[in-house]
């Protein structure tokens, strides 16, 4: 069983920055694409960036492109997400997740449905 646990949350103003970060135990099983999601309040859960195994590999869903950069540090089993010129729309519980079955080192997907771990969420708050 793997544990993600997200951390990095918080209030911020708008045109703000953030960097969250996702910590995974790979105790017993590895983990290859990672993938952050949201969700508003009283809206469905939303892709926010995706990163391949080898960490080459990244995918944005378009309303963040070019604010927000994700990475991963395999060595340390953790997955960032830098959040820059934040926005109120963005306000969201941040989760992690990730795929327990190998797809290739390059495989990266915005699809929720491949990921099989996730953790409980972070919650991020921006003001306007």
């Amino acid at each position: 069983q793997v544990q993600l646990v997200e951390s990095g949350g918080g209030l911020v103003q708008a045109g703000g920055s953030l960097r969250l970060s996702c910590g995974a135990s790979e105790r017993t099983e590895p983990i290859y694409a990672m993938a952050w999601f949201r969700q508003a309040p009283g809206k469905e859960r939303e892709s926010v960036a995706a990163v391949s195994r080898s960490g080459d590999v990244i995918n944005y869903e378009d309303s963040v492109k070019g604010r927000f950069t994700t990475s991963r540090d395999n060595a340390k089993s953790t997955m960032y997400l830098q959040m820059n010129n934040l926005k109120p729309e963005d306000t969201a519980v941040y989760y992690c997740a990730a795929d327990r079955d190998y797809r290739g080192d390059d495989f990266a997907t915005l699809n929720s449905r491949v990921y099989d771990y996730w953790g409980q969420g972070t919650q991020v708050t921006v003001s306007s």
